[in-house]
């Protein structure tokens, strides 16, 4: 099925065209320029899949999120920017292990979120600023940014994602030498994520289990 601005698209070259419309180019222009950064954004996505698969950096997933981000910006599209910009920053944190460029970029896509009113892209925003704060051992922090993200996930009722808070939450809690919270943080996530069939979420929950108790 063909993309409504797609279509549009069409439509405004004939009115350009056959109908001298001086604004239709423009306008058209604008659509496809969204629907550019729609397609960069899903394709970077599935870059970043395929590296969390394979561990084979791809270059062109941080060209495509940063073309994302640039379009949505000029678009002014504040939510379409902070989904871009949060994922220009786990290429930075996740694929590069690099926390010091990935900051600034999370730190945009969390404010734009709230600006935005996007409580899920700010859920995952505010995981990964808390991923970076217990990495630079600001536990406090880190506790504050994914308590936020948890709090946002159980709102919007993303349960897979819940679960992966949860666990974030429980890895925390052994860093902190509290084994028992950490346990009970670990159970809560596998019942998060078996009843709403996150296997993926569950294998991770095993892995840190098998990590804490060895």
């Amino acid at each position: 099925m063909i993309d409504d601005r797609l279509a549009r698209a069409g439509e405004r070259y004939e009115r350009a065209v056959f109908g001298g419309d001086a604004d239709a180019v423009t306008e058209a222009w604008d659509e496809l320029d969204g629907v550019e950064a729609d397609l960069a954004l899903a394709r970077g996505r599935l870059l970043h899949a395929r590296f969390l698969a394979d561990r084979q950096q791809d270059p062109q997933e941080l060209e495509l999120f940063t073309r994302a981000a640039d379009l949505y910006e000029r678009l002014g599209d504040v939510r379409g920017e902070a989904q871009a910009r949060f994922w220009v920053g786990v290429f930075h944190q996740v694929v590069r292990d690099d926390g010091g460029a990935a900051l600034p970029a999370l730190r945009r896509s969390h404010e734009l979120a709230v600006r935005a009113g996007d409580g899920l892209t700010r859920s995952y925003a505010a995981r990964h600023l808390g991923f970076h704060a217990m990495a630079a051992g600001d536990l406090d922090r880190a506790a504050t940014m994914l308590e936020e993200s948890l709090r946002l996930r159980r709102e919007a009722g993303h349960r897979p994602a819940v679960a992966a808070a949860l666990l974030a939450l429980a890895e925390l809690a052994a860093r902190r030498g509290e084994p028992g919270q950490a346990e009970e943080l670990l159970t809560e996530a596998a019942t998060e994520a078996e009843d709403s069939g996150a296997a993926g979420t569950m294998r991770w929950i095993e892995a840190v289990r098998a990590e804490l108790s060895s």
